[in-house]
């Protein structure tokens, strides 16, 4: 299948769903301009499939961002597609808060995507159009357990997402927000709790493809875990905390 996209910018390409996407993009055409701060773990990817170039990357350091996504320029073209997926999760309860992994997270998951706005809003607006892809979860519809660090820096790039879809979209850009549940990759691996629902990360990225492709703008699954946190987002929270705190109990 044809996509839309000559190029792609891939965050968080070395391994879970950011891996996936960068594979299964290149296998429809698509340069992909892979980043991750594992150099190895890019050329691995790199030589498993052809169509992908390597660009390391710290997505919190905002300089090298820049410079980054100006190689990716000069080097592919402009960049039609960025899925801004980099992220990290740190399990955390309140009895365990610890707040130099919440500001990580906050840094990665939330920092990382604005580093890498500040260079491509500009050179899209210039370009005439584009599509950006915000990687959040749907930990960020509502305060949930473990999740003392996580949720924050996911409910950020919710609320962000939405600023950007109604101020670019009548400026030629299609911004999406992507929100998954649990799905299989070595973020999750460390987990020691039931995931309920849990799917691979190649069906993860093929669902994220054709939500892109339709220029959606949340893209988020599975069905079962959405609509379940979703209506308890629209609970009021004389309802919400007590039905939070037995699931804490259990």
């Amino acid at each position: 299948m044809v996509t839309p996209w000559r190029t792609a910018w891939i965050t968080g390409a070395s391994s879970g769903i950011g891996r996936e996407l960068a594979l299964q993009l290149a296998r429809r055409g698509v340069n992909v301009a892979a980043s991750a701060r594992s150099a190895e773990k890019l050329d691995a990817l790199t030589r498993t499939q052809t169509g992908i170039l390597p660009f390391p990357l710290d997505v919190t350091d905002a300089g090298a961002v820049s410079s980054v996504h100006d190689r990716i320029v000069a080097e592919t073209g402009a960049i039609d597609l960025a899925v801004l997926n980099a992220g990290v999760w740190h399990p955390m309860n309140a009895a365990d808060y610890d707040a130099g992994l919440a500001l990580q997270s906050m840094a990665v998951n939330y920092g990382g995507i604005v580093n890498a706005l500040s260079p491509l809003i500009p050179a899209m607006l210039t370009k005439g159009g584009g599509h950006i892809a915000l990687v959040a979860s749907v930990a960020g519809y509502r305060g949930l357990p473990k999740a003392a660090a996580y949720a924050p820096s996911k409910a950020a790039v919710i609320a962000l997402a939405e600023v950007l879809r109604l101020e670019l979209a009548s400026r030629g850009i299609t911004v999406s927000l992507v929100n998954p549940g649990f799905v299989e990759t070595p973020m999750t691996s460390v987990n020691t709790f039931e995931m309920p629902f849990i799917i691979k990360a190649e069906d993860a990225a093929a669902r994220i493809i054709r939500g892109l492709e339709r220029g959606a703008f949340e893209i988020a699954f599975p069905w079962q875990l959405v609509v379940m946190l979703k209506v308890l987002r629209l609970l009021p929270n004389r309802l919400y905390l007590p039905i939070a705190r037995r699931m804490v109990e259990r």
